[in-house]
C-alpha cells in the first residue's frame, strides 16, 4: 500500500513496484487517515509510508495503524525525503519496521520492502547512523553482562553481519562485502536477531551498539 499526498510520487512508485514480479500495489492512500480507513490487513503486507502529509503525518498515522495491526499482520516501511534525526527516532519509536530516503534506487527499494516484508527490517546508512549517534550519546550506557554475553554468544560469521548492520549496509551490500549470497546474509541476520532478542534490524542495531559495537573497528 502506498501512503504518499503527491499522485505523482505514488504513480512513479506504482510504475517501478508494478515492474518487479514479486511486488504489486493493491491499494493508495493520498493522506494519513485515508490510509487507515483503506487498510485491509488481508490484503496488504507492508505499508509504503511517506512523513510530511497534511492532517496527522507518517509517525501518527504509523502510531495508529500499530495500535490496531500487530508487527506480525502489517509491516511499515517509512520512505520520505527528510532523514533528520527526530523523523527517524519517531518513526521506528511508533512502530515502523524501516526507515529508507525517497532517494534510494528501485532495486534497493525493492529489496527494503522484500526484508521487511519477510520479517526483517530495512535501514538507510543516515537511519542506522542515527540510531547508533543517539544509543552512544546515553548519559547511562546500558552495556550489561546479559546483552554482551549475548552477542558473545554468535558466531564469528553472524558478527561480521551484524558489524554490517550496525553501518547501514543492505543485504546484497553486505553479501558483495563478505563474499556470500544476500540469502546467507539474511540467515546469518535472522539467527543473530533471535539469539539477542531483536524484534528486527533496527532494534538489533539498537542491542548491537549497547553492547559495544559502535563501529566496525570497535566490534569484537
Amino acid at each position: 500500500m502506498l501512503v504518499d499526498d503527491q499522485e505523482m510520487i505514488r504513480t512513479g512508485l506504482r510504475t517501478i513496484l508494478d515492474a518487479t514480479d514479486d511486488l504489486e500495489v493493491v491499494a493508495e492512500a493520498a493522506d494519513g487517515i485515508e490510509a487507515i480507513q483503506r487498510l485491509d490487513p488481508a490484503a496488504v503486507d507492508v505499508v509504503l509510508m511517506d512523513l510530511r502529509m497534511p492532517g496527522i503525518d507518517g509517525v501518527e498515522t504509523t502510531r495508529r495503524i500499530r495500535a490496531r495491526h500487530s508487527p506480525d499482520a502489517i509491516r511499515i516501511l517509512v520512505l520520505t525525503t527528510f532523514e533528520e534525526d527526530h523523523n527517524v527516532l519517531a518513526a521506528l519509536r511508533a512502530g515502523a519496521n524501516g526507515f529508507l530516503s525517497k532517494g534510494v534506487g528501485p532495486a534497493e527499494l525493492a529489496t527494503g520492502i522484500r526484508e521487511v516484508a519477510e520479517g526483517g527490517g530495512a535501514l538507510s546508512a543516515a537511519a542506522a547512523a542515527v540510531l547508533i549517534d543517539n544509543v552512544a550519546e546515553e548519559r547511562a550506557p546500558v552495556v550489561d553482562a546479559g546483552m554482551v554475553d549475548r552477542f558473545e554468544a554468535l558466531t564469528a560469521r553472524e558478527r561480521d553481519v551484524v558489524r554490517a548492520i550496525v553501518t547501514g549496509l543492505d543485504n546484497a551490500q553486505i553479501a558483495a562485502q563478505l563474499f556470500v549470497s544476500p540469502y546467507t546474509v539474511k540467515t546469518h541476520a535472522n539467527r543473530a536477531m533471535a539469539k539477542v532478542g531483536a524484534r528486527d534490524r533496527a532494534q538489533l542495531v539498537v542491542f548491537a551498539v549497547r553492547a559495544g559495537y559502535l563501529s566496525p573497528e570497535t566490534a569484537s
